[in-house]
């Protein structure tokens, strides 16, 4: 198993509070000097185990996530930065965040992938106290265009116009990256959320599942922005890939709580039928984790290498233990959890509709491209272990 225990709104809705951004001309500034006065208050699970909140409530799941980064809980050691020696560590926490609630670690994770970037991209340090989203979703009738503006000779001053779509907690983060086209080429930008030339609307969330991440459709009309890294800069720097993986260890806290429920229900009343059950999902959750692990590893000992078949291995292995866990949790237990449990029926509700974020068949055969470029190429060097994939498909 991936062990999670702790190392050491409507329309126009506003975030509850604003925070000025710090120009910043090189990477790595945020994990030195933002929200240094912060102290860990405690195991990150002991806090989760205690703190109650209505999970069908954003504004209460906004309220958590401003607790979790007071608390210290968004950093290291219990949020170290993937790449850097203990991205397993970072995947635990994660882990543990989705076993107690899918919403609340979909702001967390977004979050903290933000400081990861900030911390990987010149631009913008987070200030103390500040909660971001990472907006990234590029449908065509929704992009964003930013125009370069001011005197900086770096062109960092931009003015972004147009709406953002699937923006996860629009109505409590105080800052986001947001993905936008400047002269023709994408670019990621830091804005602050608290400016009059940005409206939130939520109308078209109609979502049961992950429902309380009110993911809206933010629009911005000459609205003040600090451009973060290069063109291109986002999708092309290492960490772009660690984070894809982060998201596999979501999935697979929420999979693997819902796992120790049928666990726990097997041993009340064990028959055959729901040992069956749980002994699929004990081989599902195994090899799910040993992958997690194995790729964190990859990660630290190479962070500087392109991830991408590592990290979308991973994601699909654990979507596709996720989806066995689910199928056999609820045909072992019928429907009476999925009725009056509310634990389980409200994971039930927002693991597929988060699973959705992988896309499926194609990420099946990007991987399978990336596969058979790895195989012709030690073919081509003739190595012996060609037929069998490569690496990852050696003992």
């Amino acid at each position: 198993m991936l062990d999670t225990r702790d190392r050491r709104a409507g329309v126009n809705a506003r975030p509850p509070q604003s925070s000025g951004l710090t120009v910043s001309g090189a990477p790595h500034t945020a994990t030195r000097h933002a929200r240094k006065e912060a102290k860990l208050a405690g195991p990150l699970e002991d806090y989760l185990h205690a703190t109650r909140f209505d999970p069908n409530d954003p504004a209460a799941l906004g309220g958590v996530l401003r607790a979790l980064v007071e608390r210290g809980y968004d950093r290291a050691p219990v949020m170290p930065l993937p790449g850097h020696g203990d991205t397993l560590a970072r995947w635990r926490a994660l882990a543990a965040v989705a076993a107690r609630d899918l919403g609340l670690v979909k702001l967390f994770e977004g979050h903290t992938d933000a400081l990861a970037i900030l911390a990987e991209l010149p631009g913008s340090e987070p200030s103390a106290g500040s909660r971001w989203g990472v907006w990234a979703a590029e449908p065509p009738e929704a992009r964003v265009q930013a125009v370069t503006v001011g005197f900086r000779s770096d062109g960092g001053d931009l003015h972004l116009t147009g709406t953002k779509a699937w923006c996860s907690g629009a109505g409590v983060v105080t800052h986001a990256l947001v993905t936008a086209w400047l002269e023709g080429e994408p670019v990621l930008a830091a804005v602050a959320m608290d400016q009059p030339s940005i409206a939130i609307d939520t109308s078209k969330w109609q979502a049961v599942g992950m429902q309380a991440t009110a993911s809206a459709d933010v629009t911005f009309d000459r609205t003040p922005a600090t451009l973060v890294g290069a063109p291109h800069a986002y999708v092309r720097r290492p960490g772009f890939w660690h984070g894809g993986a982060g998201i596999a260890a979501c999935w697979y806290g929420a999979a693997a709580q819902i796992g120790r429920m049928l666990r726990e229900a097997s041993t009340q009343r064990a028959d055959s039928h729901r040992l069956a059950h749980l002994g699929a999902v004990e081989v599902a959750l195994a090899g799910a984790a040993a992958v997690l692990r194995e790729t964190a590893a990859h990660i630290d000992a190479d962070p500087l290498a392109d991830s991408r078949r590592e990290a979308m291995r991973a994601r699909l292995v654990v979507e596709e233990a996720a989806s066995t866990v689910m199928n056999h949790a609820t045909r072992a237990l019928g429907a009476g959890p999925l009725c009056r449990n509310a634990h389980f029926a409200r994971a039930l509700a927002d693991l597929p509709v988060f699973l959705r974020q992988s896309h499926a068949e194609r990420d099946l055969a990007a991987l399978g491209e990336l596969s058979g470029a790895a195989g012709a190429g030690k073919a081509g060097e003739g190595r012996a272990d060609c037929d069998a994939g490569g690496g990852p498909w050696m003992l």
